[in-house]
């Protein structure tokens, strides 16, 4: 079966999505990643098909979230919503010779081009959309509006979520042969139609609502391709040898208005915690080398963080999973959408002392929760508890299981 994922994102949005591909490509299906320019690599490099899509997610982020604040989520969602007629007909141009389209979060205008060209269509998210009494839109808050208010603010983000694209999918419906819809009909319709969702993380994290329909199921982690030829640099393993385990440091895709005033309070939160660090250059370019922290740039998660005595990250979905997966503790310092979603988590499940908010980030606050991390063996028992359970799940083949009706 030729499978065509239609992945739209930052790095961590996409590389999920590459470890899945790989392993539906294992299962004997044809499979192709149609993404942004700037992954093209990471996916060819694994043996997928690659399509391109248009976006540069990494300048758009840099240039309109700043800190991470309403505002700036609401720029690069509208920046996003005008680029929604330009993703539909690179989305539509690579699903012709799909036989299925596997849709992510952030690539729901595949939804029309499936209608368009007949095709069947699943979404493969990476935290709960689907509306629950149980606990409040992932993306949006972490306060509960109790049961009637979570549902009816789950339903109501998806029908905002739209909102800045409905120009260009009333364009791209009408290229399709598609007649106009509303985009809160076009949801009335998914849900009648039971439209299937896979979820992509683990139900031992976020156990999955018990009013949610038969047609959304939890599977478990899509884990990123792993690296097999990967050789740490000299500096890396000298680093790694010389001491303790350090601590790792990162905010992955997230910017940062002033990049070296973040890296001076990483710099004195780990002088403050006591600990050596390797410190995550990322999208935000920290540079904090010294005589306890080494600078480094893409590392595969999957080698270092089982190295480390706790990893320090922005708990976006995909790094919030490899540090369950390695076993060590987190201090999750959530900036946007969903990551105070996932850094009330891994609080909730005891792997981490407390969340510490972006905004309210200090060199302080940071190295006091590090200390508490590293120093209480309780979140160390807890995380390799939680990475036990993790290493039973096969996330992946609740996907093939899903598909297999299709095919």
């Amino acid at each position: 079966m030729r499978i065509v994922t239609l992945a739209v994102g930052s790095r961590g949005d996409v590389a999920p999505y590459v470890g899945l591909g790989v392993r539906l490509q294992q299962a004997g299906h044809e499979v192709t990643i149609a993404t942004h320019a700037l992954f093209e690599q990471m996916v060819t490099g694994h043996g997928l098909g690659y399509a391109t899509l248009p976006l540069d997610t990494r300048e758009e982020l840099l240039a309109k979230a700043g800190s991470g604040s309403l505002t700036g989520i609401l720029a690069v969602n509208r920046s996003v919503g005008a680029q929604a007629l330009p993703l539909g007909r690179a989305m539509a141009e690579a699903a012709r010779q799909a036989d299925v389209l596997l849709l992510t979060p952030a690539g729901w205008i595949g939804g029309h081009v499936a209608e368009g060209l007949g095709l069947p269509s699943m979404g493969v998210y990476l935290q709960p959309m689907t509306p629950t009494r149980e606990f409040p839109p992932s993306t949006v808050t972490t306060r509960s509006l109790g049961p009637r208010g979570n549902r009816a603010a789950a339903r109501a983000v998806l029908e905002w979520g739209q909102q800045p694209y409905k120009s260009g999918v009333r364009t791209l419906r009408a290229e399709l042969g598609l007649p106009p819809i509303g985009h809160r009909q076009w949801l009335r319709d998914l849900d009648a139609a039971g439209w299937p969702i896979c979820y992509g993380y683990s139900p031992h994290v976020v156990p999955q609502p018990a009013d949610w329909p038969s047609s959304c199921t939890t599977v478990g982690y899509w884990w990123p391709a792993p690296e097999p030829a990967y050789t740490p640099s000299p500096e890396l393993a000298t680093f790694l040898a010389a001491g303790p385990p350090p601590v790792y440091v990162g905010f992955g895709s997230m910017p940062a208005r002033d990049s070296r005033a973040l890296s001076a309070l990483v710099r004195q939160a780990v002088r403050d915690a006591g600990v050596r660090a390797v410190l995550s250059a990322g999208w935000a370019g920290l540079d904090g080398s010294g005589d306890d922290v080494l600078t480094v740039a893409d590392v595969p998660h999957e080698w270092l963080f089982p190295r480390m005595a706790a990893v320090v990250h922005h708990a976006g979905a995909g790094t919030t999973a490899a540090g369950l997966r390695a076993g060590v503790p987190a201090v999750p310092v959530p900036l946007m959408v969903d990551q105070p979603f996932w850094a009330r988590r891994l609080v909730g499940l005891g792997v981490a002392p407390a969340a510490v908010p972006f905004r309210r980030l200090t060199a302080s606050r940071l190295g006091a929760a590090i200390r508490e991390a590293v120093g209480n063996p309780g979140y160390r028992r807890r995380a390799e508890e939680v990475a036990a359970a993790l290493s039973q799940e096969d996330g992946a083949a609740g996907v093939l299981r899903a598909l297999a009706p299709i095919s």
